[in-house]
């Protein structure tokens, strides 16, 4: 077996640098259900298509935490697929709701870091990480930090 190291390290980040995360996902007809049935999500916004057009909505849409997930696991590939524990998620906001058929995309900014006194070797790093759908409209915004491995350790 040959190990192979993926992801960036604390030294490859820099405060202002951008991330397009080349992956998108496109939500189909029964991740919504799916999802709000796993996580006793029972809002019917999420599988009663007359009660959600009744509420305005187009159609059934897709949970919003599902949403944030999901734009989350899109960024970990450029961001912190090195590993380090994650440290958390502050300013979560969701902008237009998901609906079965829509793609969404990720992108991430570096907004700030710092080397760690407790923890030689390690910096954390804090990323500024927007979710947008396939007409470039805003479905959620998060900043989260995670510990960042550094190189010469």
């Amino acid at each position: 077996m040959i190990r192979q190291e993926r992801g960036l390290l604390y030294e490859d980040f820099s405060v202002g640098q951008q991330f397009e995360h080349h992956w998108g996902r496109t939500f189909n007809a029964s991740d919504a259900s799916l999802f709000s049935n796993m996580f006793l999500q029972m809002n019917p916004i999420f599988f009663n298509a007359p009660y959600a057009q009744a509420l305005g909505y187009d159609d059934i849409i897709v949970p919003p935490m599902f949403v944030f997930a999901t734009i989350l696991g899109l960024s970990v590939e450029d961001l912190s697929e090195a590993g380090g524990p994650f440290l958390g998620v502050d300013d979560l906001s969701f902008g237009v709701p998901v609906h079965a058929g829509d793609t969404v995309y990720a992108r991430s900014t570096v907004v700030s870091q710092r080397l760690t006194e407790s923890r030689p070797g390690w910096g954390i790093t804090e990323w500024h990480t927007r979710g947008h759908n396939q007409n470039g409209e805003e479905v959620v915004t998060f900043h989260r930090r995670n510990l960042s491995r550094c190189r010469n350790t």
